[in-house]
């Protein structure tokens, strides 16, 4: 796992091929189906470039309603093992129904389905990394098939500038301040996928409960659970809150972070601000990336987990097969 944090900037050397690329039709908007890991680089492309009009599917079949949307529409399967249930699922269902499909994937059952039909797909290069820490070579492909080539340099040109170690340190001394403590990642609705990231990297690389919210939506009910009182202090004791703080927020919202902060503390809860930092959206999204990774691989230290497999995801796989 420190491998794959550390080296994350060569994946941006990454040269997407489209094979089949002519089957490829003109599209308006992108529909990407995918899971877990496999679907995060949708949602940072959404905050890095707000015009794509990207809708992120995470289940099976195809989104509803079928409509003229599906027809005017590129629909992206992305599974980094090529053997998600749910992507394959997807696919099918975007193949059978005619409509226009590309692919993304290291290989398995999905470029199979791709290549038996002649469907446009990328071959992500394969290494011995897990999904969420694969977002470069993901965004990279996920560029080329919605904006082209001068989009993938432009990711390219950034990402390959990238410095992991830097944040290294500051991941560790996130960690100590979790020690104990549940996270609770909370951002603006603009980087909800961000602060997802966080809750998935604590969830499969330190192996332990965390969870995420957007506000204003939060401050009309969530908070509520965290009003603490004398019966009910015990449950809200075990929470930590990060609030990832973006310049480029909302003037409310800023506003809303700043009171929630103090309304948490004066309730004795635990808070913390991680700033996003960065010249461009694209380095601010990828420097809180991976000071989330550091956070998470330390977390696993603290705990003794094993940060790079999820065995607790192949045993259930298992179980519904």
């Amino acid at each position: 796992m420190e491998d794959s944090i550390q080296n994350i900037a060569g994946q941006f050397a990454f040269e997407p091929v489209i094979e089949h690329e002519d089957k490829l039709k003109p599209a308006q908007s992108f529909i990407v189906g995918g899971m877990g890991g496999s679907h995060l680089s949708a949602g940072l492309l959404k905050i890095i470039d707000p015009s794509v009009d990207l809708y992120i599917h995470r289940d099976y079949d195809l989104p509803t309603p079928v409509s003229d949307w599906h027809k005017k529409s590129l629909h992206i399967a992305s599974s980094y093992s090529g053997n998600t249930e749910e992507t394959l699922d997807f696919a099918e269902k975007a193949f059978a129904g005619g409509y226009n499909l590309a692919v993304i994937s290291t290989g398995g059952k999905l470029i199979e389905f791709a290549k038996q039909h002649s469907i446009p797909h990328i071959v992500l290069p394969r290494a011995n990394m897990q999904p969420r820490v694969a977002l470069g070579v993901s965004l990279i492909a996920l560029a080329k098939l919605v904006g082209g080539d001068m989009f993938v340099k432009k990711i390219q040109g950034e990402g390959l500038k990238l410095d992991p170690l830097r944040w290294k340190e500051v991941g560790g001394s996130v960690a100590e301040e979790l020690k104990g403590k549940i996270p609770v990642i909370y951002s603006s609705r603009q980087n909800l996928a961000l602060a997802y990231s966080w809750k998935i990297k604590c969830n499969e690389t330190a192996k332990i409960p965390a969870f995420y919210n957007v506000l204003p939506e939060l401050n009309h009910n969530e908070m509520n659970g965290f009003d603490v009182i004398k019966s009910t202090k015990k449950l809200s004791n075990d929470f930590s809150f990060i609030f990832l703080e973006d310049d480029q927020d909302h003037p409310k919202i800023s506003r809303r972070m700043n009171v929630l902060k103090k309304v948490y503390e004066d309730r004795g809860l635990s808070v913390k601000t991680v700033p996003l930092t960065g010249s461009s959206v694209f380095e601010k999204v990828f420097n809180s990336l991976l000071l989330a990774d550091w956070t998470a691989l330390s977390l696993s230290r603290v705990y003794e987990t094993e940060p790079e497999q999820v065995p607790m995801v192949e045993e259930f796989k298992k179980l519904i097969s």
